[in-house]
């Protein structure tokens, strides 16, 4: 059964199939989802889902540039609802002061600026995955 979920959310399909192939060699997919979502505003819904299952969720990994909505916009909608999910943004387009705010802020964890290395996203995740043993919120 899975117990815990990671959800990637780009608008570009192959985007997030790099993320979830790289994903699952540092992530024991027999307990934890790899959910990936090409369109920010049926996110919400899909995490809202996951949690009345009783699934926890380990982290969120966001771009900044998407259509309907932006990442530092997803970001902010969901912590305010769901303040205990770390939130890591991977973009190409975000701007210092935007990725400042939300840091400022306190609602994002990292940054990680498009192209990315496997490296720099294990080095980021892999505190993040490590956590899986901790309680979190129903």
């Amino acid at each position: 059964m899975h117990k815990y979920a990671v959800v990637c959310i780009d608008d570009d399909p192959l985007i997030t199939s790099l993320l979830s192939f790289q994903l699952r060699k540092v992530i024991d997919t027999k307990t934890t989802f790899i959910e990936t979502y090409s369109k920010p505003k049926e996110v919400e819904k899909h995490i809202e889902e996951l949690i009345d299952f009783g699934v926890n969720l380990v982290f969120i990994i966001v771009d900044y540039q998407m259509p309907e909505m932006n990442g530092a916009e997803l970001i902010r909608k969901l912590k305010k609802k769901y303040p205990w999910i770390s939130c890591i943004m991977l973009s190409g387009q975000a701007n210092d002061l935007v990725v400042g705010e939300l840091k400022e802020d306190h609602l994002l964890e990292k940054y990680i600026a498009k192209p990315w290395s496997e490296s720099d996203l294990f080095e980021v995740v892999k505190p993040l995955i490590d956590k899986i043993s901790e309680d979190r919120p129903d």
